[in-house]
């Protein structure tokens, strides 16, 4: 069940269902402007867990990050901050919604975990036109991520969503090396964040 409360200038849905074509059923979370109307969307999709904070999960990373660029710190609480997706703090005041959605099987939302498989390409593309008809949305989607969160940019932008109106895409290149392999750390890296996300569903039932 979506649950919907009132923080820092946002009307946020927490765990907000999408249903797939095949009838699963995804999980968003979903940072809106307080004031009734139709913005524009700034979408992730993937495997890293919406539900987790960035300075708890990947707080070498976050420290380092804070060191060097401690203008992050700067007109954000932080704290809805996750890995390589944007701050709704820094958004949603300027007239954007922000949705963040679990990808299938992993984080809270369940089913079988596939990384940039063609159903997952599909489940993209379907989160896309799904919020393109909602309540808050003007109909333009916009997409925005690093590594991960650009490579499956790419993938879903070649079935052409027809609301897909941006695309901010950065480090897609660095999972890769030479001659075309994918780094296997990186695969490894992917799968245990979906058992973790697995347990965690598990454990929240």
């Amino acid at each position: 069940m979506t649950k919907i409360t009132f923080n820092d200038g946002m009307k946020i849905y927490w765990d907000h269902p999408i249903e797939m074509d095949d009838g699963l059923i995804l999980r968003a979370d979903i940072f809106c402007p307080e004031k009734v109307g139709k913005y524009p969307v700034i979408m992730t999709y993937g495997v890293y867990g919406k539900w987790l904070d960035f300075r708890d999960g990947y707080k070498p990373q976050w420290d380092i990050m804070v060191d060097k660029f401690p203008e992050v710190m700067a007109n954000s609480s932080c704290k809805y901050q996750n890995w390589e997706v944007v701050d709704p703090e820094r958004w949603v005041p300027d007239g954007y919604v922000c949705v963040r959605i679990d990808s299938r099987g992993a984080g809270r939302s369940p089913g079988y975990l596939d990384p940039f498989s063609p159903r997952e390409t599909k489940d993209f593309y379907n989160c896309i036109e799904w919020a393109a008809q909602q309540e808050w949305s003007n109909g333009k989607i916009g997409l925005n991520g690093i590594s991960y969160y650009a490579i499956n940019q790419w993938q879903v932008a070649e079935l052409q969503p027809p609301n897909l109106a941006a695309m901010c895409i950065g480090r897609e290149h660095m999972t890769y090396l030479e001659n075309g392999l994918i780094m296997v750390v990186y695969i490894v890296h992917m799968v245990a964040i979906g058992i973790k996300g697995d347990a965690f569903q598990d454990k929240m039932a």
